[in-house]
């Protein structure tokens, strides 16, 4: 296999109702892997691999159009931020002060606010094998404090590997908590369901939720032992997803184990009837598992695809949700001075 780098290619994706271009990158790798990302919101707008027969479909939902990504309410493939998940009653206290953030969930802050890193432009360049993308956020967007500046990087190697990392600089003390929100179907973006997809999360627990309240942490971190979050072994997503409670299938994150900062395997996706696998590294202490039970029935995407509920997943990498209201969760405070970093790795192949 060849060790040269993926070198990416720029064009134009269109423009935003503003008039302003968004350029794309297409990488293209020696094993007939594609990965396509623009600028808006930082979006991966394709993943196309091969499967067991060699036939190469895409497996990454989306949209068409520029114009649907300036919208894309359910954020497909964007970079979520400042703070990715949810945000309690949309507020927090930090150093003393009490911060309110926007309201876009019921009575919470989700993924960043209405505004979020997921509807901006962000300016990009190519730096060597690598696809960078920087927004600046101003001080109070979104109500929260600091002006921070954030660099996502995409690459894509000769040995199938999507690498993504994460920086971010403030100048006030603020919460960060970045992730990428691709929903993936490794049968293809266009299948329905989850049915045949095998499914391994290494983590020995997880963040519950509030009963009256099922996306809000209750602040406690549970043994999965002997529950039906228990994904240390391959488990067969259509035996699993119908037994879920409130008939949504996952939304959980979980903590994963002996999480220490290292880039670390951390998820197994696998679709025997394709051969098609992913294996999730991350240096994150939690993913956030979604199986887009709720928040996607019926919606139209690519090529005349339409998306159903429990048919299509997330494994999204970041600190656990509603950290800034939780002391028994990992901190998620940048302070001046300080360098966010963070780096996640989905690996495509075949089932061995």
């Amino acid at each position: 296999m060849s060790q040269s780098p993926v070198i990416p290619r720029k064009d134009s994706f269109g423009h935003l109702t503003d008039g302003r271009e968004v350029n794309r990158y297409t990488f293209c790798n020696h094993n007939d892997v594609t990965v396509r990302v623009i600028e808006l919101g930082c979006v991966i707008t394709e993943i196309r691999v091969p499967d067991k027969q060699g036939v190469v479909s895409d497996i990454n939902l989306g949209y068409d159009d520029v114009k649907e990504y300036e919208t894309n309410l359910l954020t497909l493939g964007a970079i979520c931020g400042r703070v990715v998940n949810v945000i309690s009653n949309a507020r927090f206290t930090l150093d003393g002060k009490e911060y309110h953030v926007t309201k876009n969930f019921g009575n919470h802050c989700i993924h960043g606010g209405k505004k979020s890193f997921t509807h901006q432009l962000w300016s990009s360049w190519i730096e060597d094998d690598k696809v960078k993308m920087k927004y600046v956020s101003p001080d109070g967007e979104e109500g929260f404090p600091g002006e921070l500046t954030t660099t996502v990087s995409y690459q894509l190697t000769n040995q199938n590997e999507l690498v993504i990392e994460y920086s971010a600089t403030t100048n006030k003390p603020t919460p960060v908590n970045l992730t990428n929100h691709a929903y993936f179907n490794l049968a293809g973006q266009n299948f329905p369901n989850l049915d045949e997809h095998v499914l391994q999360i290494n983590a020995d627990k997880f963040t519950p939720t509030k009963e009256n309240e099922i996306y809000i942490p209750s602040g406690e971190i549970r043994d999965i032992t002997g529950t039906l979050y228990d994904l240390r072994q391959p488990v067969r997503l259509g035996d699993r997803l119908g037994k879920m409670p409130h008939g949504k299938g996952y939304f959980n994150n979980f903590c994963v184990a002996n999480a220490d900062g290292s880039l670390r395997l951390i998820a197994t996706l696998a679709h025997p009837p394709t051969g098609r696998r992913m294996d999730v590294y991350t240096t994150e202490p939690g993913v956030q598992c979604y199986t887009a039970g709720d928040t996607i029935p019926h919606t139209r995407g690519k090529a005349g695809a339409v998306y159903e509920k429990l048919g299509s997943i997330c494994l999204e990498t970041q600190h656990y949700p509603d950290s800034v209201n939780q002391e028994s969760f990992p901190d998620t405070i940048l302070r001046p001075g300080q360098q966010f970093y963070s780096k996640t790795v989905y690996k495509f192949g075949l089932i061995d």
